[in-house]
């Protein structure tokens, strides 16, 4: 039942690589300096690296969009995301993965009666209007350099030619990093909340986390999305849109690369904070956006006549499009999976206001006498809470967000053989974990509760002030907090 519902998982990646592959070697095979099987080779290897190695940071803003809490849920999410680029992969239009699965998990918030992260959402269109720009800008200013570079510089055009392949199969390994980095979140993120495997520990040395397995399955399934079917992509990308000579292919390539790798690096994150610039957010960004971006862009530099407008429109609406047929496909086909084939889609929420969630409000400067009115009333759907919220209170959106999130109930047992076995060293410090160890034998309702009662127990379970360097310290331990209640999660609270 298992490999059934990650079946979907490397499903989409093989749409990634059949789709998404062009975008990295699209210009070199369009160009003819690079042979297929060779690009093939080299792409399939480095997506994998990058998937294992940097696939974190993106994967953590996607989860933040909306966590897919059933394995069930999360296979017709991703099923959905990969039939829609499936589709558009027919149509020879390059669309991107990033696009199909945002609107796929929107689609399960809808149906599971969830709230999606507006926050989150708005960081991932945002990249989308931005990369393809910054993309152009990155192509313009490469397409410069390397044309300054060649024109003052005599080479003879076999040796230019020599450099130019070299420097396509270089970046265009660094771009297939880049692209299993940012995107493998696309691919295996809806399943890490729910992953199925236990980490590796390798004779002390090494630890293999269960996200960095989901994230190798997904990088064997791109490279085999890459052999199979990337090919005709390949020549919609490298050729018909702006026909490119070698020069520019590497520009674009390179350009592209470069999008791809600052949205996933959390190096680079930690670089801009230390130097007191603001960081670019980690998100899923479309490669498709990007490539198609710096191919713009050099059309652009050399006085836009060659581009083919009727091509570009058509990519432009797939673009649009996807987020919106992925939804509505992911909505419809989570409703006849939990209702044809009887499978949970998504766990059942709870939200209930008791007193010491009133307690816990006080605390927090909210107070509202219609909160008194919803006392120890049970809500079982998110949205339908936020509308209660809003009808009974005067409190404002992020006041009522933070009403929804502490009378969140759940269920909690912090079994002894749970905490032996799931909570290791390599990971968290003596400290959280002696925190975790003083917990066995308590059970707690609300996810509030578990985090107070750790923050009262061990310094190491408190989060610093959002700012600087302290946002990737926040977000490791955010992380560390969703382990411990994925863990130690016993059943669905009834009361």
């Amino acid at each position: 039942m298992l490999l059934i519902f990650l079946s979907s998982g490397l499903f989409l990646g093989w749409s990634l690589g059949a789709n998404d592959a062009a975008n990295i070697f699209g210009t070199a095979i369009g160009t003819k300096m690079i042979r297929f099987r060779t690009a093939a080779m080299i792409c399939s290897i480095f997506v994998m690296i990058g998937a294992v190695k940097g696939g974190a940071g993106a994967t953590y803003t996607l989860g933040s969009l909306g966590s897919v809490n059933a394995i069930a849920g999360s296979f017709m999410v991703a099923l959905s995301a990969g039939l829609t680029t499936f589709g558009m992969t027919k149509l020879k239009l390059p669309v991107s993965t990033s696009q199909a699965i945002v609107g796929a998990i929107i689609g399960w918030n809808f149906y599971a009666g969830l709230g999606t992260d507006l926050n989150s959402l708005t960081k991932i269109v945002t990249t989308w209007v931005a990369s393809p720009i910054l993309a152009a800008i990155f192509a313009i200013a490469l397409f410069t350099f390397f044309k300054y570079i060649f024109n003052n510089y005599k080479i003879h055009l076999l040796r230019k030619d020599a450099y130019t392949r070299f420097g396509l199969i270089l970046v265009g390994a660094f771009g297939s990093y880049s692209l299993g980095a940012n995107n493998i979140a696309n691919v295996m993120g809806v399943f890490v909340p729910v992953s199925p495997f236990n980490d590796i520990n390798i004779g002390g040395l090494i630890t293999i986390s269960g996200a960095q397995q989901l994230f190798f399955i997904g990088g064997i399934a791109i490279a085999i999305g890459v052999f199979t079917y990337s090919l005709r992509v390949m020549q919609t990308v490298g050729d018909n849109l702006f026909r490119l000579s070698p020069v520019t292919a590497l520009a674009v390539l390179l350009a592209q690369s470069l999008v791809l790798f600052i949205f996933a690096s959390e190096g680079i994150e930690s670089l801009l904070i230390s130097i007191g610039l603001p960081p670019l957010p980690l998100v899923p960004v479309s490669s498709s956006q990007a490539v198609i971006g710096a191919i713009v862009g050099i059309a652009l530099v050399q006085g836009a006549r060659g581009i083919r407008y009727n091509v570009l429109s058509g990519i432009a609406a797939g673009w649009v499009t996807t987020p919106i047929i992925a939804g509505v496909m992911a909505f419809i086909s989570l409703f006849f999976l939990q209702n044809v084939f009887n499978q949970e889609v998504s766990r059942k929420t709870v939200y209930v206001i008791t007193q010491p969630v009133l307690y816990q409000l006080s605390k927090e400067g909210i107070i509202d006498p219609g909160l008194g009115q919803l006392l120890d009333k049970r809500y079982d759907n998110s949205t339908k809470f936020y509308t209660v919220l809003k009808k009974k209170t005067e409190l404002g959106e992020k006041q009522r967000n933070q009403v929804r999130s502490y009378a969140q109930a759940d269920s909690f047992y912090f079994d002894p053989a749970l905490i032996a076995s799931k909570i290791n060293s390599e990971w968290f410090t003596s400290s959280q974990i002696e925190a975790i160890r003083e917990l066995q034998g308590l059970s707690f309702i609300y996810r509030w509760k578990v985090a107070e009662t750790l923050e009262s127990s061990s310094p190491d379970w408190h989060y610093k002030p959002g700012i600087g360097l302290n946002k990737k310290y926040n977000r490791d331990l955010k992380a560390k907090y969703q382990y411990v209640f994925d863990t130690f999660r016993a059943f669905e609270s009834e009361d």
